[in-house]
């Protein structure tokens, strides 16, 4: 991709207000990770997925283990090897209908011949051979809405051998270690994911008060 900007792409960015980043986990010297680094303070919801990590944090940003159900990302960056980006894709065409699919970026050397043709066969637009922090540095961009980061929660199983699992509450500059985990997210997570969890606390909420306030109550 040539190195100036191309407006279908600069459209998506500053109109998304979440990135969705796989392959991010807390291993530092990972481009994934840096990227929440590089990309920090702009105004993007920034949301690290990763499999091991899941239920740590990277700047406040809690890392989860997959897209929940109920949740429709805007943007899917793949910081993954070409066989697993191609298993990524292959979930999100079953995952998402063709009206709603999310625009896929591709970090470089993540896309194969056969990924590339499943996408332009489904006519779905996606981005390689660019990265996106770079596109998004050099061509300046920042969100039209800014989304401020927020607090998250997680819950996980005992660690005292009581049988009982433990409902977290974080600020939203919480530096945690991965951990034995059964849910995490922030507060779009929470209203938005079909997990039974977050659907769980959802059917706890009081008339009179937020679900922020309902999930802290429940700590």
């Amino acid at each position: 991709m040539a190195e100036e900007s191309t407006p279908w792409i600069t459209d998506v960015v500053v109109n998304a207000q979440s990135i969705h980043i796989l392959g991010s986990g807390l291993n530092s010297t990972r481009p994934a990770h840096q990227a929440i680094h590089d990309l920090d303070q702009r105004g993007w919801r920034l949301v690290p997925i990763h499999p091991r990590d899941a239920g740590g944090s990277i700047l406040g940003r809690p890392i989860r283990p997959a897209i929940d159900d109920g949740i429709i990302p805007e943007i899917v960056v793949l910081f993954l090897a070409p066989e697993r980006a191609k298993q990524a894709v292959t979930k999100m065409l079953m995952q998402y209908p063709q009206d709603n699919f999310p625009v896929i970026w591709f970090q470089i050397g993540a896309l194969d011949e056969d990924t590339a043709e499943m996408l332009e066969q489904s006519g779905l637009r996606f981005v390689s051979e660019d990265c996106i922090v770079r596109y998004i540095i050099r061509n300046g961009l920042h969100p039209n809405v800014k989304m401020n980061s927020s607090s998250w929660f997680r819950q996980i199983s005992d660690e005292d051998g009581s049988g009982c699992s433990v409902w977290q509450i974080f600020p939203k500059d919480a530096e945690l270690m991965s951990t034995q985990l059964e849910w995490v997210g922030d507060l779009i997570d929470l209203e938005q994911s079909h997990h039974t969890i977050a659907r769980y606390i959802r059917s706890l909420q009081k008339s009179d008060e937020t679900l922020l306030e309902t999930a802290m109550r429940l700590t």
